[in-house]
């Protein structure tokens, strides 16, 4: 059983007394900044991010809940020197997929999560450290509800996370180790494959018993995101392409939006959000599928990638 106080340490830290730091959590959870920003395929995602204030104290929070709460090696997300290009190559040499979904992840995160997680892991909080603690990396959305929940864009979030998920990645990696199946976990995408064909089936059951188990219902799985693909049909993991082959590709999809946009930068036709979409994406396709670029320079010169890359005009 271990004790962790937390507080003393904190206010040391800060230089903070005892009643201004309370006084200070009183709205500490409506200290967000909230916007919308579109999602990859329809509607929009919900970003919250704190006060310079409050994510100066969260970021303290973080590298002290380093040291004590683990992650899964399998939770791929967050994790340094890991990217969805290491999700996705854990899979490639498999034929069948299994991809599903957590609802609303972030956001079904509460505090009473995340002591049980720790009461589960042997790690105790006393009350006071509770209460603050909460009030610091929990948001609350509503005013006219006290209810908090973790937010997209707090930089706490991420480990909190893949913490309360820690049991569940223990008890789903065991039993897919156990039946011959790949599993990671990245944030809110759940992937499984195996090259035994009806194997994954009864994975869905699986994973719902495990989450009735461990959170009561409180995380559950978007059934409607929940995919299964076979070389028939495109696999994809977190965004990446597995080509028959065992490749990672960006996709022909992709490949064909992005060679219009560059042609279309080499005709000084693009726009400006364009302009800047594919110089971000670049570096992805970069570190995904590099002979891509390769093609790309070979078909409009290494000088326009490089004016693309650099923010100049071409020419």
């Amino acid at each position: 059983m271990s004790k962790v106080n937390l507080l003393n340490n904190f206010l040391k830290k800060f230089n903070l007394n005892q009643s201004s730091f309370f006084l200070f959590l009183q709205d500490a959870p409506r200290k967000y900044k909230v916007y919308q920003i579109p999602k990859r395929t329809s509607g929009t995602r919900t970003i919250a991010q704190p006060t310079p204030e409050l994510k100066l104290y969260q970021n303290y929070l973080v590298a002290q809940f380093e040291q004590m709460l683990p992650v899964h090696s399998l939770a791929t997300a967050y994790q340094c020197k890991k990217s969805i290009k290491d999700n996705a190559l854990i899979h490639k040499n498999n034929t069948y997929f299994l991809k599903m979904d957590f609802s609303d992840f972030f956001h079904s995160i509460t505090p009473k999560i995340l002591w049980e997680s720790c009461e589960k892991n042997n790690l105790y909080f006393d009350f006071l450290d509770k209460f603050w603690i909460e009030r610091i990396v929990f948001w609350q959305p509503s005013k006219y509800s006290k209810k908090l929940v973790l937010s997209i864009g707090a930089p706490s979030s991420p480990l909190i996370s893949n913490f309360c998920m820690y049991l569940f990645d223990v008890q789903i990696s065991e039993y897919c180790h156990d039946n011959g199946i790949k599993y990671t976990r990245y944030a809110d995408d759940l992937s499984f494959s195996t090259d035994q064909k009806t194997l994954l089936f009864d994975l869905p059951v699986k994973v719902e018993k495990i989450l009735q188990e461990l959170y009561g219902g409180r995380i559950s799985i978007n059934a409607f995101k929940t995919v299964f693909s076979s070389k028939k049909h495109n696999r994809h993991i977190t965004g990446v392409t597995v080509t028959n082959d065992a490749m990672l590709s960006i996709g022909r999809k992709k490949k064909r939006y992005i060679k219009g946009l560059v042609y279309k930068f080499t005709n000084s036709e693009i726009s400006e959000s364009d302009l800047s979409y594919l110089r971000g994406y670049l570096s992805f396709v970069q570190h995904i599928e590099p002979q891509f670029l390769n093609a790309l320079e070979r078909k409009y010169s290494g000088k326009t990638l490089a004016n693309l890359r650099s923010g100049s005009n071409n020419g």
